[in-house]
């Protein structure tokens, strides 16, 4: 019998080279700490993999393994199911389960999160079905091109002691392909964009799916007018144009859903604040009842999308919450055994802070001296400042709301709100970030209690 993978239509997911151990170490780039939340997923992402060497009939009854993170705001939660899905190259979708409300009343439901991760497969599958058609695309655009500015001769108009139209449209294509024709106006045909696409209401909600009559009727409404364009952006245009003619919209929207029902990942966020009971304050309707409308998508079912039906049986739902104020024992018991896999993440220390400020490929200081360096100057962060940084994050967060990470985003870019403004007249210059440095800007905010809630 065929492994899986050799069975369903559609692209094999890119996992062949990624063990769990090599998962870690790319999550190791990003994000600070957290092991035992690292290895949770990176396993279950190798199980994604191996489920795909399986026979179709043992493949079908493997269920992913839900991941529950436990732990408070920015320690790392978000970003390591993030940079999985990029790893995984798998649609990846991040919702706030507090949007939801339970069927029946005004808000969001929660086949939206389905909806909304198959446009991002199909966003996907689009942008590589398109890069795969640009060559074909761009030789069409340019022959289009060509018969607006060298348009063919009439039947019967040819004069033989002319110059050969055709060695004419070649030196013209030349011309084009050099851009010395970028300048030049011509008269191309665009669809008029101010049409309305129309929506449909459902007893799901206004976003079951939006129908557009554009599509369904293209001669009715596909209204097309003439517009003067620059030949640069004419070619653009008309590039696009030829690019969606060679993409096969059925195909795309077969590929999303395979994409989406072998892969696709939802970051559930914020799980905790459907936990527990309103103790009979007003309708039950952004607690339990979510929670049991949650259950069947997370259990496995059909959701109803633009582009088909979509199972959720293998989609790898990974939640997150600070259980402050709840524990996950306080879900419904069926909700509780669906995310099987359970990390606690870490507060962040110190230490922590200061890792997060250097090591990082993306950390904040590398940031901020990138964005500077467009301006012409420098900007160096010495070791002392990274450790006041990193002491003034642990204090306030002490003092104030525990946000995590997110507090040193505060800091820095009030450490360095002066030179942000005065950059444009730096070009050149070279400022040295050090604890004094870092003092004079946060000392007397730090202080201030009153004014650290609002500012920080």
């Amino acid at each position: 019998m065929a492994p899986l993978a050799s069975m369903v239509s559609g692209p094999t997911l890119s996992l062949d080279d990624l063990t769990p151990r090599q998962i870690v170490a790319e999550l190791d780039k990003y994000v600070v700490g957290q092991h035992d939340a690292k290895r949770a997923v990176a396993i279950a992402l190798r199980n994604r993999w191996r489920r795909q060497q399986l026979d179709p009939e043992m493949a079908e009854e493997v269920l992913p393994k839900n991941i529950l993170m436990i732990g408070p705001t920015g320690v790392g939660k978000t970003e390591i199911a993030r940079r999985l899905a990029r790893l995984a190259k798998a649609p990846f979708s991040k919702v706030e389960a507090s949007k939801f409300t339970e069927v029946g009343y005004v808000g969001r439901d929660v086949e939206s999160m389905v909806r909304d991760l198959v446009e991002v497969a199909v966003g996907m599958v689009r942008g590589e079905t398109r890069a795969a058609v640009y060559d074909k695309a761009a030789e069409r655009a340019e022959d289009r091109l060509l018969q607006l500015l060298v348009p063919p001769p009439a039947p019967g108009t040819v004069n033989p002691e002319e110059a050969d139209p055709q060695a004419t449209r070649e030196k013209f294509r030349q011309k084009l392909r050099s851009g010395k024709l970028d300048d030049r106006t011509v008269e191309i045909e665009v669809e008029d964009s101010s049409l309305p696409s129309f929506e449909m209401f459902t007893p799901q909600g206004v976003e079951e799916v939006g129908i557009n009559l554009k599509e369904m009727m293209p001669g009715f409404f596909g209204r097309r007018q003439k517009q003067s364009v620059r030949v640069g952006e004419a070619r653009e245009i008309i590039l696009q144009e030829e690019a969606e003619k060679l993409i096969d919209r059925q195909q795309v929207s077969r590929d999303a859903r395979w994409r989406v029902e072998q892969g696709g990942i939802v970051f559930l966020d914020e799980i905790d604040k459907i936990a527990g009971h309103d103790q009979g304050q007003g309708p039950d309707v952004s607690r339990e009842g979510v929670q049991r409308d949650l259950l069947p998508i997370v259990e496995g079912s059909t959701v109803a999308t633009k582009y088909g039906s979509v199972k959720t049986d293998h989609i790898l739902f990974i939640a997150a919450g600070a259980f402050h104020s709840s524990k996950p024992s306080d879900l419904i018991p069926e909700l509780q055994g669906r995310f099987p896999i359970r990390v606690e993440l870490n507060a962040l220390s110190e230490e922590d802070f200061v890792r997060i400020l250097t090591e990082p490929e993306s950390a904040l200081t590398k940031q901020y001296a990138a964005l500077l360096k467009t301006e012409g100057m420098e900007i160096v962060f010495t070791e002392d400042a990274i450790q006041e940084i990193a002491r003034l994050a642990v204090e306030v967060n002490s003092t104030t709301e525990n946000i995590g990470a997110r507090r040193l985003a505060t800091l820095l870019e009030r450490v360095l709100d002066e030179v942000s403004f005065e950059a444009p007249d730096m070009q050149g210059v070279r400022v040295d970030i050090d604890a004094a440095y870092v003092n004079r800007a946060l000392s007397d905010i730090v202080k201030d209690q009153d004014l650290t809630r609002y500012v920080l």
